[in-house]
């Protein structure tokens, strides 16, 4: 419980099972091993447990039970909403749990818990193969997967998890299970898309696909006062695009980019990011339309290695800076909605601060509500409003207007939300919206496999009470 006192007759026992490096307040290495991407969030936990295998974490998950200590788990640490780390508890780390083992001729990847997905590209890649993932290469593989997952890839391939074939998890008690759809196939059925509610997954097994080594991709850029237009003309654009294509809408002060004029960085722009999975000479004559749309500032689509295109956004959402999210779900783009997105893009708070689309449907949504838990599967786009800042001082401007504008987004919206873009402060009707008319089913999975609730440091999914597990 918070406030345990983690005494040296405490801890003794642990450090004789633990491989790896426990820290506490005031050890050389705790304040770096607390930091998360989210500077936002500033917890100090009790215990730092950085596992380096399996027996690791099952040691540490048995030392918090038995002492009464909250837990969270890190993986890549890149939750918007810092759910890594909790103040008094223990931190259970796997960032040191990053390999990467790639099964060319079954085409299977298996990763540890820890991993980020550069890693994992950074192996597949070597074979021309690849599984859907995000669109930043620091992302953690675990946070990503059990969300749900998309990026570039999605629309031809299906979520992240739709492409998991099997997972290892620790629970509650310190067991071991497999699941997939032969094992544990409920729990399976949990984890893609009820987040780490479950267990901790030290070991996931991804399905993989023909991608690059080059693909299609790259922006054409427009000034803000084009933006309404073409974000018109690419709403059209999309509703006939195959699933090979991923575009995304990005409207963001420009940065310093090589292909960029002088007179076009630091003003605000529209960025329409695009993505051609498959070959790059098809891609050529799908993307022509849209790339000669109107009056752009510049255009930089090109053949680009994948593993590339996965670090694209790395320099736009550094660790250490400061992020708050409010996210929506939409079937559709209406003319009042792009009205309303680019007057908001003209407030933008802070130089880093952007509002993203990203494009949706395909093959995520080829497969039936409830075939997972990622419920979502009549969505054709995302739109976040992401402030972000470098000081504290700029948090208060940040969170207010992503508040406002979301608020004035919302009659547009669909019902749902991604349960990864989920902020630190949402209340239960978000919770909800995320899981959907998946949520009773999750709550019985829940009941069955952590009835008390110890993994709770999470967009959290609350064990049925005891009548009504009766009931």
């Amino acid at each position: 419980m918070p406030g345990t006192k983690l005494t040296t007759a405490i801890l003794e026992p642990f450090e004789t099972h633990f491989r790896g490096e426990l820290l506490e307040p005031g050890n050389d290495g705790y304040d770096e091993a607390r930091g998360l991407w989210n500077a936002m969030i500033d917890e100090r936990p009790a215990l730092i447990a950085r596992c380096t295998g399996l027996a690791d974490v099952i040691a540490a998950v048995d030392f918090a039970r038995e002492h009464g200590l909250g837990v969270s788990v890190r993986g890549g640490g890149h939750n918007v909403a810092g759910l890594a780390s909790l103040g008094d508890g223990l931190m259970i780390d796997l960032s040191r749990m990053r390999d990467v083992q790639v099964d060319p001729e079954a085409r299977l990847a298996r990763v540890q818990g820890g991993a980020v997905w550069g890693d994992v590209d950074r192996e597949t890649q070597a074979f021309g193969l690849a599984t859907p993932s995000g669109v930043v290469s620091t992302t953690g593989v675990a946070g990503l997967t059990l969300g749900g997952g998309f990026g570039w890839l999605a629309r031809r391939y299906g979520l992240t998890a739709d492409n998991l074939v099997s997972a290892e998890l620790v629970t509650a008690d310190g067991e071991l299970v497999k699941a997939s759809e032969q094992e544990h196939a409920d729990l399976f059925w949990a984890i893609r898309g009820g987040g780490g509610n479950f267990g901790i997954v030290t070991s996931f097994e991804f399905r993989l696909h023909e991608v690059g080594p080059e693909v299609l991709f790259g922006p054409t850029v427009y000034r803000l006062e084009d933006a309404a237009e073409a974000l018109r003309h690419y709403r059209d654009f999309a509703r006939r695009a195959p699933i090979e294509c991923s575009v995304y809408a990005d409207l963001l002060t420009a940065p310093p980019l090589p292909f960029l004029p002088e007179d076009a960085v630091g003003s605000k722009v529209l960025f329409l990011a695009q993505f051609y999975a498959g070959d790059p000479a098809e891609g050529e004559e799908v993307l022509g339309p849209l790339r000669a749309f109107g009056d752009p500032v510049a255009d930089a689509v090109a053949p680009t290695p994948y593993i590339d295109v996965q670090g694209t956004f790395d320099p736009l959402l550094p660790k250490g800076a400061r992020y708050y999210w409010k996210s929506h779900n939409l079937t559709r783009i209406s003319d009042e909605l792009i009205d309303t997105v680019v007057a908001c893009a003209a407030e933008l708070p802070t130089p880093r601060s952007d509002i993203l689309f990203h494009q949706l449907g395909g093959a995520i949504n080829d497969r039936a509500p409830t075939a997972t838990a990622y419920s979502h599967r009549d969505v054709e786009f995302s739109v976040t409003l992401g402030g972000s800042s470098e000081e504290p001082s700029e948090d208060a401007a940040c969170i207010a207007w992503a508040r406002r504008w979301h608020a004035a987004l919302a009659e547009h919206a669909a019902d749902g939300v991604y349960a990864n873009f989920l902020s630190h402060d949402e209340g239960d009707e978000r919770l909800r919206a995320a899981f959907g008319h998946n949520a009773e089913r999750l709550r019985r999975i829940k009941t069955k496999y952590d009835p008390g609730n110890f993994f709770r440091r999470n967009h959290n999914i609350e064990p049925l009470s005891e009548s009504r597990q009766g009931g």
